[in-house]
């Protein structure tokens, strides 16, 4: 089967976090007028921070109604919440801090007083019982947002992990080495039944990951993100994009035009 990708390609950092909050707001109004709620699932890193700022502003801020926004995180550090290394931290003082949003639609990781794997089994159950998902069906995000490290991971899936091979759960504690840490994501098949996955991408350490990945074929975690019956949407700005082959090797690439400005 070929992958489809809409890949946009944009200038600077500043546009691509205008184009991913306007592609947020968009996916958000289409999901509540479709089937009543919005749910998303953030990414962690610097990237989306630009991102929530503009959603945190006028005119994005009102144009959701954000007592229908479900709010979860694709992957976390296991430290406290209030540590600046939260992903949950980032986003509640950039963005939930300044919007309409109900505490109980902010689902953080529990990561205190409880061992990374019973972490990942809870936020699991959470999510299935906010998404209404069948027991053994997998719960579908509208939107899952995504971001790539230099080394080509995504969410907290790293080369050379064991939540790389998870196939039976759809929220992992994973062991980094190289880091020495625990992180908590979610996997392959909760990411692919995204109905759309989105990756934000900036800085030219990603340049040649990128080259890998939409060349197709790469064994990098990020080529691994192959949603099922979704859409999958990588946005770029100038310094992280590159060139590919004209045949890349299971992969079909669709170049989309940013959307207008608010």
């Amino acid at each position: 089967m070929t992958l489809q990708v809409e890949l946009v390609e944009l200038g600077t950092p500043d546009d691509l976090a205008r184009e991913a909050s306007l592609r947020f707001v968009e996916t958000a109004q289409a999901a509540i007028a479709a089937h009543g709620a919005f749910s998303v699932a953030l990414s962690g890193g610097s990237t989306p921070r630009a991102m929530y700022t503009r959603l945190a502003a006028r005119p994005l801020r009102d144009r959701l109604d954000w007592s229908r926004v479900q709010v979860f995180f694709s992957d976390e550090r296991f430290v406290p919440p209030d540590s600046p290394e939260s992903n949950f931290h980032t986003a509640k003082v950039n963005l939930f801090d300044h919007v309409p949003i109900p505490e109980e639609h902010i689902h953080a990781y529990k990561t205190v007083d409880v061992s990374p794997e019973e972490a990942a089994l809870q936020y699991e159950q959470r999510i299935q019982r906010v998404l209404k998902a069948e027991v053994e069906g997998v719960p579908n995000f509208d939107l899952i947002l995504l971001g790539m490290g230099p080394d080509g991971h995504t969410a907290s899936l790293f080369p050379d992990t064991e939540a790389l091979r998870v196939q039976d759960r759809f929220v992992a504690a994973n062991h980094v080495p190289k880091l020495d840490a625990w992180r908590l994501t979610f996997t392959y098949p909760m990411i692919n039944a995204g109905r759309i996955v989105m990756f934000l991408v900036q800085g030219d350490d990603k340049k040649e990951r990128v080259r890998e990945v939409l060349g197709g074929a790469s064994p990098l975690p990020a080529a691994g993100v192959q949603p099922s019956d979704g859409r999958l949407v990588w946005l770029l700005d100038a310094a992280a994009s590159a060139e590919f082959d004209a045949d890349q090797r299971g992969i079909q690439i669709a170049i989309s035009d940013p959307l207008p400005h608010e």
